[in-house]
């Protein structure tokens, strides 16, 4: 055999070797029934409390029954999950890695790896960043699910980097849904940097794609079975049929819906901002 031959045998071989490996790395992914990125609010409106509230909410949730089952009820008994914290739009820190969740066991681990010191909070609200983050998570995480979903909470409009509305777009053109949990707990002294009725907000420009959905959070005590019973719907992949404007104890819990779009004003983060940053450059 002549070396030219040889060399085209050797380079065959090697394709078909890479090819395999190529083959294996594709079929290595581990079926879920969801893959879940929970990107939490941490920007500087945030308290340390607040956001103690927000992290023990997660970690009381993943210890629930509830949440256990409605894990073990998928087609495939198993849910891979990462939990980020955001804040401007280059501000983004994965606090837990992608995660297995299949039963109590695992779920408790990923309960006890949230359940740690809070980080510093940074400055800017970007939902669009956390979106645009989220989104390039999917990629090469090892899981393959037919439901992907980013769930945002927060307790402002964007603010930072590109427009919001922008963002939820392209994110479910990729096939994600955008859940969300807009927390109307800000007190006076953010007043002036709010945006009115950020439920509406969230409704219009935040959430989007199949089956989509909002929870919104009036006070801190409602976060704990707020966080639960979202999760018991992004796990179990059941679409709320319901739309409720109010909660009372003893009543199902408020859900809009993504089809509830009332008009809003996608860029009111970012105008309010350019309107308090002139006023405090005028003084």
């Amino acid at each position: 055999m002549s070396s030219r031959m040889k060399a085209l045998c050797s380079f065959l071989s090697l394709a078909a070797l890479l090819a395999s490996f190529s083959t294996r790395a594709q079929s290595a992914d581990i079926d879920v029934d969801v893959e879940l990125v929970l990107a939490v609010d941490a920007s500087r409106s945030m308290e340390t409390f607040e956001q103690k509230i927000q992290r023990d909410g997660y970690v009381a949730a993943f210890r629930r029954k509830e949440v256990i089952d409605a894990i073990r009820d998928g087609i495939h008994g198993r849910v891979a999950i990462t939990y980020v914290e955001w804040a401007g739009s280059n501000v983004q820190r994965i606090i837990v890695p992608w995660t297995l969740v299949d039963g109590a066991d695992s779920a408790e681990k990923l309960a006890a790896a949230l359940d740690q010191p809070i980080p510093s909070t940074q400055s800017r609200t970007s939902i669009s960043g956390a979106i645009d983050f989220g989104s390039t998570l999917f990629d090469d995480n090892g899981f393959k699910a037919l439901r992907k979903v980013i769930d945002v909470s927060g307790d402002g409009a964007n603010n930072n980097g590109r427009p919001v509305a922008d963002a939820r777009d392209q994110a479910v053109a990729k096939g994600i849904t955008i859940n969300g949990l807009p927390l109307m707990t800000r007190g006076d002294f953010y007043s002036d940097w709010a945006v009115k009725d950020l439920d509406l907000y969230y409704s219009n420009c935040v959430i989007g794609g199949p089956g989509a959905f909002m929870i919104p959070v009036n006070s801190w005590d409602q976060f704990p079975e707020a966080v639960r019973r979202k999760l018991v719907l992004e796990l179990a992949g059941v679409t709320p049929l319901m739309q409720r404007a109010e909660w009372k104890p003893g009543h199902a819990w408020p859900l809009v819906l993504v089809q509830d779009k009332p008009q809003i004003d996608c860029l009111s983060g970012e105008r309010i901002w350019q309107r308090r940053m002139q006023d405090w450059e005028s003084r």
